[in-house]
C-alpha cells in the first residue's frame, strides 16, 4: 500500500471520527437543551400589542442604553411588516427566549444556556465566536460583534444608563429580557412587570403601552390576563421552539 493510499485512509478515518464526535456532542446538546439548571418559581414572558406599536423605536434605544449595546447592533429590532389602509404595522422582535431553543442545541461550548426561569442567556466568556447560534436562530435575534465598542454610547444618558458590562469583540450578542433588572428587583422585593425598576427597559420605555412583561406562573400577572382574554400568537410556532414572546394582532390582522 503506497503512502498516498495510507494518507487518504488516515484522512477518512480521522474525518469519520470527527463527524462521530460532532454527532455525539450534538446529541448531548440536544438532550440538554430542554433541561434547566436548578429550579425557579418563575417563568417570564413578554406580550406585545401590535395594534398599539407605532414603530417609534424607543424600545430599541432604551435597550441600547441599559445594556450598553453598540449603535451598529440592535438587540431589540422593530421592523415594518404590513400596511392596513394608511396605517403601518410594525413588528418588535427581541430574543424570543424559546423553551426549545435551537441556539442552545448548536452551541459547541455551552455559551448559550437556559436559566431555570426560562430566560435564554449567553456566557460571553465562553463564546468562541463560531456564530452557530446566529445561524440557527429562526428569529434573527442575535448579532455578531465584529468590532470593539469604545467611546461613549450615543443612547446614554438620554435613554438610560448602562447596567451590564460591554461585551468583547468577537461574540454573538442578544436580548436577555434585561435579566439584571429582573434579578435586582426580585432581591429588593419588587415585581417584574409591575415595578419599573424590575421590568425590561423596552417595556418601561414604550410610550404607548404596547409591551407587557410578567410571570406565566403567576395567575394574577398582567401577561396571563392578556393571554386569557385576547387572541394571540407566537412567531413560527410550527418550528416547535415554544417562544416566550406573544403577540396580540394588529387591527385588521387575524391571529395565526
Amino acid at each position: 500500500m503506497d503512502e498516498e493510499t495510507v494518507g487518504r485512509r488516515g484522512f477518512l478515518i480521522a474525518t469519520a471520527a470527527g463527524i462521530a464526535g460532532i454527532v455525539s456532542l450534538r446529541a448531548v446538546r440536544r438532550a440538554a437543551a430542554g433541561e434547566r439548571a436548578g429550579a425557579s418559581p418563575h417563568r417570564w414572558a413578554m406580550v406585545i400589542d401590535l395594534a398599539k406599536c407605532t414603530g417609534c423605536g424607543y424600545c430599541t434605544l432604551a435597550c441600547r442604553a441599559h445594556n450598553d449595546v453598540p449603535p451598529w447592533i440592535s438587540w431589540n429590532k422593530v421592523v415594518p411588516i404590513a400596511e392596513h389602509g394608511e396605517e403601518r404595522v410594525y413588528l418588535p422582535r427581541p430574543c424570543m427566549h424559546c423553551q426549545h431553543a435551537p441556539c442552545i442545541e448548536v452551541c459547541p461550548v455551552g455559551a448559550s444556556y437556559m436559566r431555570a426561569d426560562g430566560i435564554v442567556m449567553m456566557d460571553y466568556d465562553r463564546c468562541i465566536g463560531c456564530r452557530y447560534c446566529e445561524v440557527a436562530c429562526p428569529y434573527l435575534a442575535r448579532a455578531f460583534n465584529w468590532k470593539a465598542f469604545t467611546g461613549p454610547n450615543p443612547a446614554v444618558p438620554e435613554w438610560g444608563q448602562p447596567e451590564v458590562p460591554r461585551r468583547p469583540r468577537g461574540v454573538a450578542e442578544k436580548c436577555s429580557f434585561c435579566v439584571q433588572r429582573i434579578d435586582r428587583g426580585l432581591k429588593e422585593g419588587l415585581r417584574p412587570g409591575e415595578d419599573p425598576q424590575a421590568t425590561p427597559a423596552c417595556v418601561v420605555a414604550c410610550p404607548v403601552g404596547a409591551r407587557f412583561f410578567g410571570d406565566l406562573n403567576d395567575p394574577a400577572s398582567a401577561v396571563n390576563g392578556l393571554l386569557a382574554e385576547n387572541p394571540c400568537y407566537r412567531l413560527r410556532e410550527d418550528l416547535g421552539t415554544e417562544p416566550s414572546v406573544y403577540y396580540l394582532p394588529a387591527r385588521g390582522e387575524g391571529a395565526s
